[in-house]
């Protein structure tokens, strides 16, 4: 039952974790971004996760994660309001969404983490994998359920109300973890000996550094795909046959990450029984061929384009548990909580990155070339319109994607570790 209540907790917190991005055409067209603009404000989210996760995931292991954990869902929760009452445009979206993502440093790792050590003071060292896989695929179910509601009530209100009603979903998930935690968190076992961001022991760990690195890729994938999905339906549902009278965009995005759980925890379990490398190279590497296939298919049917957005979405979560298990797994003793500081910090500038360059490749490759590309974020955030996307921008972009996440079995590989 903890294992579902933390499950529930953390896919009610997130209501508002996929809202920019579910309603991304329309901030395009409000508030005149350029793709790059828009590629900012969806990586800065992640930035800011990066930013704060080394202190409060490694805090977890010499102060308390119920403090942290409950303390970074109210924020969450002033994040979703701030953006509801208070945002404007560029400047005031990109200060909100940095707020968002230091509350999801706050929550999810160290989430993960309380629920551990509740495990293991009531099972001792038995196998934590399957627990870790239904945390971390509950993410997926979180962000789907984030588009569709974002695009429900966007629909029958507008996007203010969408950020002012996901603020109550933090809130809910500190009642659910209050009523579901024992009272007390159990002791640590062994307390670092070193101070609270020296990650030299993880560092040196080679087994966990390279399901780090695969960790980096897979998120600039992962987070590159929810933060574009809901536009590139838009547009291939405007370019190709067929799209006219289709589901909403933001409801296919919901089912491509709604499959995320079964696929993450599938994954998991087969590398359970022929291994977490081998399991992990094979599905990166068919996401990296998807990746370069499914943007160039934008004016082809519609129901194929989805068809393989899902097949995408299947292979783009298949190997996420497995690569979180395997970290944990590798972690040093006395340095879990220090390990997956490391693990989110640097992974999640790969998920700060994804959105960015996807971004940039689309103006870059986009009718209106270099110049609406690189500056424009960083200059104004109000440009003079949007950014021109063509099917073969879309294909670049995707295709850059592929290349980066195919990096992922190469760092396993190069930092496996070598046998006496």
């Amino acid at each position: 039952m903890l294992i579902v209540a933390m499950c529930a907790a953390e896919v009610i917190s997130m209501l508002g974790m996929a809202a920019f991005s579910a309603l991304l055409p329309t901030f395009i067209a409000e508030w005149q971004l350029t793709n790059t603009d828009a590629g900012w404000i969806n990586g800065i989210f992640f930035a800011g996760y990066l930013v704060a996760v080394p202190v409060l995931v490694s805090l977890t292991d010499r102060a308390s994660p119920r403090r942290i954990y409950i303390l970074c869902l109210a924020l969450a929760a002033l994040s979703s309001a701030g953006f509801a009452f208070l945002t404007h445009g560029f400047w005031t979206a990109m200060i909100f969404r940095t707020i968002a993502g230091i509350a999801l440093a706050g929550s999810y790792m160290p989430g993960l983490k309380l629920l551990g050590d509740h495990l293991r003071a009531m099972a001792g060292d038995k196998d934590q994998s399957r627990a870790v896989a239904f945390y971390t695929s509950s993410f997926g179910i979180g962000t789907a359920i984030s588009y569709y509601f974002s695009g429900v009530v966007a629909e029958a209100m507008d996007w203010h109300w969408v950020f002012a009603l996901a603020a109550i979903g933090p809130l809910a998930a500190i009642a659910i973890s209050v009523a579901a935690l024992p009272k007390r968190d159990p002791e640590q076992a062994q307390a670092p000996d070193t101070h609270l961001l020296d990650f030299r022991p993880v560092l040196r760990c080679r087994a966990a550094m390279g399901y780090v690195l695969a960790y980096t890729a897979h998120n600039f994938e992962l987070f590159a795909l929810r933060s574009w999905i809901v536009t590139f339906l838009v547009f291939a549902a405007a370019t190709g046959p067929g799209g006219e009278g289709a589901w909403s965009a933001t409801a296919i995005a919901a089912v491509i990450n709604l499959l995320g759980m079964p696929s993450s925890v599938l994954g998991n379990e087969i590398s359970r029984r022929i291994g977490r490398h081998k399991t992990i190279t094979i599905v990166m590497l068919s996401s990296g061929v998807l990746a370069a296939v499914l943007g160039f298919s934008a004016d082809w049917p519609f129901w194929v384009v989805v068809t393989l957005a899902m097949l995408y979405g299947i292979t783009v979560t298949g190997d996420s548990a497995s690569i979180t298990a395997g970290v944990v797994a590798a972690a040093p003793q006395g340095y879990r909580g220090a390990t997956m500081a490391v693990h989110s910090c640097i992974g999640f500038m790969g998920s700060f990155a994804g959105p960015l360059m996807f971004g940039v490749m689309l103006d870059l490759t986009g009718p209106s070339g270099i110049t609406s590309g690189i500056t424009s974020g960083i200059t104004s955030g109000v440009t003079s319109g949007i950014g021109g996307t063509t099917v073969a921008s879309w294909g670049w972009a995707f295709a850059f994607t592929g290349l980066v996440v195919a990096l992922g079995p190469l760092a396993l590989a190069l930092l496996r570790e070598k046998k006496a």
